[in-house]
């Protein structure tokens, strides 16, 4: 398993979008996205993915220089039509959106449709609290994206729908990016790329039965993933209903169906204004209280120490920064050949 150096990976990946026609700024927005998922460790949402995204440019699926259009717009909310471009362009944009709306109008929410995937949530939400805001951020499967079984039943009929909010404290935000099912459908191939077995909990096989093997979900019949939650999967289940008509139904993408017309991401985006409420200081003074009183707490036998959501991605994200991002073999080989595919050396 190679370690590969945070500069080094995002040079390849900028390289590689570069050559395949996508302009400068735009190929620096995807790699950023890409490696900080990596860095946080979330790998299922890191470059792995850019084997994908060069097919979808290649099959015309992603239009790498089409510009977002606002169809309509109020002071305080927009709705963004993608147009089907870079997923983490069109959700950068979008934020920046939001977060200006917010500025002059306290709240705002921002829907976008026609949106190819935007990779890890967590990117956006955290633009809003680096503004000192609170960001919030819905999103659905475009309607195509089914992967996760409803509560009590077996077929594939909702997205893996996640959500993510970010809060400023003054020093690391607080950070949620989940999914609301039991886990993000690319860390079971991950798990293959490794050629590791899934934890217990995660899908069921075609038939219905707890599986373990990540080819019952990723390959044909079809298994399916889990709501979160375990005993408790009702919960997940039904924040997963929840966004995927916050995301999905107030604009063209809808909901999840048996027939879309194409996969992709829907978003519902929410930024708060802090300060139209009470001065940042005293909001963050709040939470670090917050923060303190949680974290006192006596820990359970075999725990060493309560963690703050997002506390364990930003350690991972400053030891990988340090000391280099490690990737499977799989991931770096795919990684290698797309970019020799395209013309980019990489040394292996």
């Amino acid at each position: 398993m190679p370690l590969i150096p945070a500069k080094q990976l995002q040079s390849i990946s900028i390289d590689i979008f570069k050559t395949i026609g996508i302009s400068e700024d735009k190929a620096q927005t995807i790699a950023t996205s890409l490696v900080e998922a990596n860095l946080a460790g979330h790998d299922s949402h890191g470059v792995l993915r850019l084997p994908q995204y060069v097919r979808g440019i290649q099959d015309k699926s992603i239009d790498p220089n089409v510009e977002i259009e606002i169809v309509n717009q109020t002071t305080s909310s927009a709705l963004i039509d993608g147009h089907w471009g870079f997923g983490q362009v069109i959700a950068t944009q979008a934020m920046e959106i939001a977060i200006e709306k917010a500025k002059a109008h306290v709240i705002s929410a921002v829907n976008v449709y026609n949106c190819n995937h935007i990779g890890r949530l967590s990117d956006y939400v955290l633009m809003a609290a680096q503004a000192g805001m609170i960001g919030i951020l819905f999103v659905n499967g475009h309607g195509a994206d089914q992967g996760v079984a409803p509560w009590g039943g077996i077929a594939r009929r909702l997205g893996t729908n996640p959500m993510a909010c970010a809060i400023p404290t003054g020093e690391d935000p607080i950070l949620i990016d989940l999914t609301t099912g039991v886990v993000a459908g690319g860390k079971i191939r991950a798990y293959r790329n490794r050629g590791e077995p899934l934890p217990d909990g995660w899908i069921v096989d075609a038939a219905g039965n707890p599986s373990t093997d990540p080819a019952a979900y990723l390959d044909n019949p079809q298994g399916a993933l889990l709501p979160f939650g375990g005993i408790a999967g009702h919960k997940g289940y039904g924040l997963g209903m929840i966004v995927d008509i916050l995301a999905g139904a107030m604009c063209q993408a809808g909901c999840s169906r048996p027939i879309s017309p194409r996969l992709g991401n829907a978003l519902f985006i929410m930024a708060i204004n802090i300060e139209d409420f009470t001065p940042i200081t005293n909001f963050e003074e709040h939470v670090t209280q917050l923060i303190d009183f949680v974290k006192a707490s006596p820990t359970a036998p075999g725990v060493d120490e309560i963690s703050i959501p997002g506390e364990r991605s930003a350690r991972t994200r400053r030891d990988r920064l340090a000391n280099g991002i490690p990737l499977d073999d799989a991931t770096w080989e795919n990684l290698a050949n797309t970019a020799r595919q395209v013309g980019v050396e990489v040394n292996v």
